[in-house]
């Protein structure tokens, strides 16, 4: 089979190719290249040799076969830090950002908070990057992710305690003045699980197998154990479920409870806080 690209061919020409979207364009020459954004510009006449131009062939239809951008070269930026991403784990994505900002908001001094279903780790290592006083525990049922987001701690600089757990089995006896997740919360067989990015990521991560609101149930049921008094409890969620998740909230006897926008309008977050009795 031919390949995309051939040798000899230019930086230059390489950018005006319009098989792709231009920013996956971009980020793909310069994973294949060794090259910054700036190198794209001052080497624009640079011909390719047979082999940058084998190595960019194939990364090209790797994403013309549909596979994410994050997995073809190994990492996202989140909260702006550099996370390695690897098909153990969920994408971070931009509107989970709001999770953060909602949980900084909430942190006190040398609080300690919990981080449930981790994946790559964005969340903890966001919270204990900007708050290094703050006490970050992060926990997942996965080896695999738990390895990933080891190793995204370490490159960023932070500390987090991370913990093999069934959600909230390896904490027991522990208490937190904050809990964040953004668990499975996709409901088994809804199409956006065949659909686009979601068909590479893995499935464990996005779906619960279910009416996707289980894992949002147990831990809404297992929070008001490891919280401390008037200790928040945050959650990211689907575009339709802030209302079922409220409930749930106000069902288990939390107060102010209430849900939050993202950037594009949709209700992402949602949370209350444990009302002492």
């Amino acid at each position: 089979m031919s390949q995309l690209v051939s040798p000899g061919v230019t930086v230059a020409s390489l950018q005006r190719l319009g098989a792709l979207d231009p920013v996956d364009n971009r980020i793909l020459l310069c994973h294949a290249l060794g090259l910054s954004r700036t190198g794209l510009i001052t080497q624009s006449e640079r011909a390719l040799t047979a082999d940058e131009a084998a190595r960019l062939s194939a990364l090209l239809q790797r994403r013309l076969d549909g596979e994410p951008i994050a997995y073809i070269v190994g990492k996202r930026e989140f909260y702006g830090l550099d996370f390695e991403t690897t098909p153990a784990v969920l994408i971070p994505r931009p509107e989970t950002e709001l999770l953060v900002e909602l949980a900084l908001e909430r942190l006190p001094p040398q609080g300690r908070v919990l981080d449930m279903g981790t994946g790559s780790g964005a969340i903890a290592v966001a919270l204990a990057h900007t708050r290094p006083d703050a006490l970050v525990t992060a926990l997942d049922v996965s080896p695999d992710a738990l390895a990933v987001a080891q190793r995204n701690a370490a490159a960023n600089g932070v500390t987090v305690r991370f913990l093999h757990s069934d959600w909230f089995s390896a904490a027991a006896g522990a208490t937190f003045d904050l809990i964040v997740s953004n668990p499975p919360y996709i409901a088994s067989g809804d199409r956006h699980l065949a659909e686009g990015d979601l068909r590479f990521e893995p499935a464990g991560a996005l779906t619960d197998h279910a009416d996707g609101l289980s894992a949002l149930r147990r831990i809404v049921s297992g929070a008001p154990d490891h919280l401390t008094p008037v200790g928040w409890l945050l959650m990211e969620h689907g575009y339709d479920q802030s209302v079922a998740v409220q409930a749930l909230l106000t069902t288990q006897g939390y107060g102010e409870v209430q849900s939050w926008h993202d950037l594009a309008g949709i209700a992402r977050v949602t949370g209350g806080r444990v009302i002492s009795a």
